[in-house]
């Protein structure tokens, strides 16, 4: 009895969790990279697509933890396809340092990371484009998603897109951004073309991935509140929750925030609707964890 009881708890387990489907998309020197797809309840041709970046400070972390089931569940039950991939982890291995004569060596590994990053997104975005028509994804209708490093590649990816440096004649449908950041060397970031719409979930007093910019010269770190800055300057429509006194803990609050993720979603990606939402949060229902430092992780 106790079998068949454990047997039904596994079966209903299996069925709970997202159809999924897993394929080599590059080849790298080092490794080969993998994508998992990760069906919506009801697949249907054409249904839009989250291209999810994965976090971990550029050293760790992957494309199928557990941590991320919940989420990628509630985006299938609504209708929306998961991708989920790999991606070079640039800075494993590394020394990084904060003091004063360390900080641009490390914003330059920092930002050699996050190029990987993007290199390997793009090669994915290419891998779906080939195989568009047998697994159902719409080109028109990708959003890229990332957590913490994987919204750093998220945010620069969309930034290269606008440079003219993505996958010929593609662009994103929108970004979803779990406090992130754009590395750069060339100053503010600006976008030569019109971004796609950008949804941006930030904690203000994040230790890990600066919510304003960390600054030197041309180098920078500029985060979710400096992106909103010149979005807003440049006329573009973006939706920022900017989280009082929460850390870094807003790169995996994904189900606290899916009402938020949703209406954005419907409203400016499928909806293309031109709208501008520019909020502080102080919600006690949405989780505090632990602060995270750079020291921390590195």
């Amino acid at each position: 009895m106790k079998k068949i009881c454990l047997t039904i708890l596994l079966l209903a387990l299996a069925a709970s969790l997202p159809a999924k489907e897993t394929f080599r998309f590059a080849q790298r020197d080092t490794c080969d990279l993998y994508l998992d797809i990760h069906a919506p309840a009801v697949d249907t041709a054409g249904a839009p697509t989250v291209l999810f970046v994965f976090g971990g400070g550029f050293i760790t972390g992957s494309r199928d933890s557990d941590y991320y089931t919940p989420w990628f569940r509630k985006l299938n039950e609504n209708g929306f396809r998961v991708v989920s991939i790999d991606y070079r982890l640039g800075l494993k291995g590394q020394k990084m340092r904060f003091d004063l004569f360390h900080l641009l060596e490390s914003a330059r590994l920092t930002k050699k990371a996050v190029d990987m990053g993007v290199e390997d997104v793009f090669d994915a975005v290419r891998f779906l484009g080939a195989h568009a028509q047998e697994l159902g994804v719409d080109m028109d209708k990708i959003i890229i998603a990332g957590s913490s490093a994987g919204a750093m590649i998220s945010l620069s990816a969309e930034w290269e897109v606008s440079k003219g440096n993505g996958p010929e004649g593609f662009r994103f449908a929108g970004v979803m951004s779990f406090a992130g950041a754009i590395m750069s060397d060339s100053g503010v970031p600006a976008y030569p073309e019109e971004p796609c719409p950008q949804l941006l979930f930030h904690g203000t007093k994040d230790g890990a991935v600066a919510y304003d910019k960390m600054a030197f010269g041309r180098w920078g770190m500029f985060g979710s509140n400096q992106v909103a800055k010149v979005l807003g300057k440049r006329g573009t429509p973006y939706c920022i929750y900017r989280f009082k006194d929460h850390s870094h803990d807003m790169a995996s609050n994904f189900m606290a925030t899916w009402p938020e993720q949703e209406r954005f979603l419907r409203e400016n990606v499928l909806g293309g609707v031109r709208r501008t939402v520019d909020a502080m949060v102080d919600d006690p229902a949405v989780p505090v964890w632990q602060s995270v430092t750079l020291d921390d992780i590195y």
